[in-house]
């Protein structure tokens, strides 16, 4: 086998196990999750997350590692971003606590099988069209720069999403939760409910997150070299799904707080533009830089800009508060 291969292997394995684990061991059905166990929950993912990238050292290099660590820090500060809509979706439908749960696994389940179908095509894409990568690279200065510029009125209003609205369109809804089902029988016609609604949301709003973190992974992980590329399909993939996965636990650990990180949207947005800049000039940084350094320097900047911002919203959040209080 292939270091590839024996990398996938073993990377299904722990996929296979952790969701067991989580699922059978650390969740119950219809359980309300508390913050507590919220963070055991996100801290077995990252540390999982963290744990393949020592491993991914060993078996593949350094640089396949630090790739991998940048896309994941990349992915996983977009996955924060996730949670302000997700929470946003949960309150405009009015789900109930209880069935926060399911439905975030069913969404995200969901969302890592579209984003295999999306990375596969994209990477694809890529290796045969690679004057692609500066069009990704024109999108992501352009969505950083429409990410910083974005205002507290834009706040994304699910029920008048395109995605909802397409929904309305073609199934029969009922305004309810069926009692935590997905589809009920009335007047003797099948209905679905508002959970079914808001899995198809959280699936579709997290493709839409995709085509900004997507492009921008391609534009930290060496897609160019020949040979490399069956490692850098590995590392997208594999980011992306460990990322993803965390999803669940962070939300109901960060739900209460995502008001703190106000300026984290700011921070992923520079970070985009870096990516998207990078990615335009990426012939001549080359000539100046090696592909090693160039992953250092994508480490470097997410690592600042994501750290920098979370640090400067709970700066000003506690300052908010301080002067509240007097």
């Amino acid at each position: 086998m292939t270091p590839q291969q024996i990398t996938y292997l073993v990377f299904g394995i722990i996929l296979v196990l952790a969701l067991v684990l989580d699922l059978g061991l650390l969740s119950k059905k219809n359980q309300k999750v508390t913050i507590k166990q919220a963070l055991y929950q996100t801290i077995f993912w990252v540390g999982l997350a963290l744990a393949f990238c020592v491993f991914l050292w060993f078996e593949d290099g350094r640089k396949p590692a630090l790739e991998y660590l940048s896309a994941y820090l990349m992915e996983w500060s977009l996955s924060v971003d996730n949670i302000f809509v997700f929470i946003l979706i949960f309150s405009a439908f009015g789900v109930k606590e209880q069935n926060y749960g399911r439905v975030l696994l069913i969404g995200i389940l969901m969302a890592i099988v579209f984003r295999i179908i999306f990375i596969t095509v994209g990477v694809a894409l890529v290796e045969k069209f690679h004057w692609l990568l500066y069009v990704f690279g024109v999108f992501l200065v352009y969505t950083g720069y429409k990410m910083f510029q974005s205002k507290e009125e834009d706040e994304f209003d699910p029920q008048q999403s395109p995605v909802y609205k397409f929904i309305k369109r073609i199934l029969p809804l009922v305004p309810h939760d069926g009692n935590g089902k997905f589809s009920v029988i009335e007047n003797g016609k099948k209905h679905f409910t508002t959970l079914f609604v808001v899995v198809i949301m959280l699936a579709a709003i997290d493709l839409v997150f995709a085509l900004d973190s997507i492009p921008a992974v391609m534009g930290i992980v060496d897609t160019k070299t020949e040979g490399y590329q069956e490692t850098a399909r590995l590392v997208i993939y594999t980011s992306n799904i460990f990322a993803v996965l965390g999803l669940r636990s962070l939300f109901f650990l960060l739900r209460g707080a995502v008001n703190k990180f106000e300026y984290l949207p700011k921070g992923i947005a520079i970070v985009l533009v870096f990516i998207g800049i990078k990615m335009l000039t990426e012939h001549w940084l080359s000539m100046v830089m090696s592909k090693n350094q160039q992953v250092f320097l994508s480490l470097g900047v997410i690592l600042a800009c994501i750290a920098g911002s979370i640090f400067y919203s709970m700066s000003k959040s506690k300052t908010a508060e301080n002067a509240e209080q007097h």
